[in-house]
């Protein structure tokens, strides 16, 4: 499964959630936290991460 990770409007990096996790130094778990609605409630849209999981085209 790949995701994109986001800053607002920036696209950081797409790749696996252990991909992403290596390059923000951070837990696989934190990585995937950012694309739940929680995570999305406590921050402000412009300056936070966001995930994106990727569709798999068949």
């Amino acid at each position: 499964m790949e995701y994109a990770l986001y800053r607002g409007d920036t696209l950081l990096k797409i790749g696996t959630a252990d991909e992403l996790a290596t390059f923000k130094q951070v837990k696989r778990k934190t990585i995937l936290f950012y694309a739940t609605p929680a995570y999305r409630k406590r921050t402000v849209d412009n300056k936070a991460l966001r995930l994106i999981r990727l569709e798999e085209q068949a």
